[in-house]
């Protein structure tokens, strides 16, 4: 039996193309305007890359820190020295949109009675302003960041913050991620797992794999009803 759903958030919870997309539509945007996908995709990658190589290396910074270091690799590689449209895109970062779906849901897994947590990468300062900014404060029971065992998914360290706060065994979380290689690690741990493969991707061939695969959350209140 589920008695707790953890979801990621950033691509989860939250579109991290919010950011570029927005900033690439106001006045002035430039050349942002005709270059943001390849900058928001470079962006993300980027950002994933340096929780992993810092966490290989021992030299942990907060998401926060590691989120700028991202962005400026991004802007340099497309060519947009602009310190003005660089502070627009980190104040945006920290007030993404959430997905179309997602305050429906949780407020139908809230009337199913299901206990709900966050468990990201993200800094505490930047989940505690997203969580704001989308409307969903209260709707959590807990937002767990990395920043309390100052290393990044997948480090088995970070989904132990799970049954440490609640007290209950990793079968009895159902662990919600859009990114391929944090579900398969998921699962390897032993949560009972759904993958929302937004991206349409393959599935990653890794140490663990999804139980569950859905194109974005909509389904997840009838899921965890039978689980």
């Amino acid at each position: 039996m589920v008695a707790l759903c953890v979801f990621d958030a950033y691509g989860t919870l939250f579109d991290v193309d919010a950011a570029a997309r927005r900033a690439a539509s106001e006045p002035g945007a430039g050349a942002l305007a005709a270059h943001w996908p390849t900058l928001s995709t470079d962006w993300r990658r980027k950002q994933l890359e340096y929780t992993w190589l810092r966490s290989l290396a021992g030299a942990y910074v907060d998401f926060w820190q590691v989120t700028q270091d991202a962005l400026d690799w991004a802007l340099d590689a497309a060519g947009l020295d602009d310190p003005g449209l660089r502070a627009r895109l980190l104040d945006l970062y920290l007030r993404l949109d959430p997905f179309e779906e997602v305050p429906q849901v949780l407020n139908a897994l809230q009337e199913q009675g299901v206990r709900l947590a966050i468990l990201s990468n993200g800094s505490s300062g930047m989940l505690s302003e997203a969580v704001t900014s989308a409307g969903l404060d209260g709707v959590f029971d807990a937002v767990l960041s990395v920043d309390e065992v100052g290393i990044y998914k997948p480090a088995p360290a970070v989904y132990d913050m799970v049954g440490a706060r609640f007290g209950i065994a990793p079968k009895e979380v159902l662990f919600v991620s859009s990114n391929g290689w944090d579900i398969c690690s998921g699962a390897a741990y032993g949560f009972r797992t759904l993958w929302v493969n937004r991206a349409s991707a393959p599935q990653d061939r890794l140490h663990g794999a999804p139980e569950h695969v859905a194109r974005d959350l909509r389904a997840l209140p009838d899921l965890i009803g039978g689980l």
